[in-house]
């Protein structure tokens, strides 16, 4: 695997919850900071395909014929109470 170094600059608050879980996992905080961030890449990436997946062969066009359907009158106040 290759590896690079990143300065990576914390406020202390986030920093030391970082370390205590860091520590109730058993792993290094730099360990437990990567996962997180692989976590959080994998699931942006995940999101990012499946919107594209979804919005695949959409046209403005068709959007237009869908909203087409929808009622002219303002939302019903009573039953939002």
């Amino acid at each position: 695997m290759n590896r690079s170094t990143y300065p990576l600059k914390l406020p202390t608050s986030i920093k030391q919850a970082a370390q205590r879980l860091a520590k109730e996992d058993g792993v290094s905080l730099n360990h437990w900071i990567s996962v997180a961030v692989a976590q959080k890449v994998g699931a942006v990436e995940t999101a990012a395909e499946f919107f594209q997946r979804r919005a695949k062969g959409a046209t403005g066009e068709s959007l237009s014929r869908f909203l087409e359907q929808v009622p002219d009158r303002g939302p019903d106040l009573e039953e939002q109470a």
